[in-house]
């Protein structure tokens, strides 16, 4: 069981699918794909079964205001997006959640808090694409 914490800018940009065009309208597209996820069994990143307890997705820049889709708690960095996902993590974890987060920044996953898991970008939308197909 853990809350899927998501670098929505890192997983939005790991596919060269025109999301440079309309970042707020790929943040959208994103977070409506993450709304059904909690309460879900995933299969996690090391192939066990994972249970999703929570989704907090970090947006920022021209995503900054996008909708927040019922399911999805949305953290809008007011500044740096790592800054405020490397915060939403330590606060996680200083609640007691196990946290998963989905980013492949090496520097932002250096500054995660211990017991912090991350993963990147593939496992979520290979997840995503499971769902959909």
């Amino acid at each position: 069981m853990a809350v899927l914490l998501v670098d929505v800018a890192n997983v939005v940009g790991s596919r060269p699918d025109g999301w440079w065009r309309d970042r707020a309208g790929a943040a959208t597209r994103l977070l409506d794909r993450l709304a059904g996820l909690a309460g879900r069994p995933l299969a996690g990143p090391d192939g066990e079964a994972l249970t999703c307890t929570g989704v907090v997705a970090v947006v920022e820049g021209r995503a900054r205001d996008v909708p927040a889709p019922e399911g999805v708690a949305v953290v809008r960095a007011p500044g740096s997006g790592d800054d405020a996902l490397a915060a939403a993590a330590a606060d996680l974890a200083a609640g007691g959640e196990d946290v998963l987060v989905v980013t492949a920044d090496r520097g932002l996953r250096a500054r995660l808090p211990d017991g912090a898991v991350a993963t990147g970008p593939g496992w979520l939308l290979t997840e995503l694409d499971r769902r959909t197909a």
